[in-house]
């Protein structure tokens, strides 16, 4: 299943920190939409998706100041 989390407007970290918090809800094979506006998180949320094997099934930039990545639960 594929649940949307919001985080645009939100500083660093923020973005990261509802990400953890929204994925241990998750069950294996779910999936995590994040969008987010915070440069910072461009590093910050692949590279915890990388340190937590969950896969990055897509990761896009939307236009000059704002993202979306999609984290798959592991």
């Amino acid at each position: 299943m594929l649940y949307e989390l919001g985080t645009v407007g939100m500083v660093c970290p923020f973005p990261l920190i509802e990400a953890q918090k929204k994925m241990v809800e998750l069950e294996p094979g779910d999936e995590l939409k994040i969008d987010f506006d915070c440069t910072q998180a461009t590093e910050a949320i692949p590279g915890w998706a990388a340190e937590n094997d969950y896969p990055v099934t897509n990761y896009e930039q939307l236009d000059d100041a704002s993202w979306t990545i999609t984290v798959q639960k592991a």
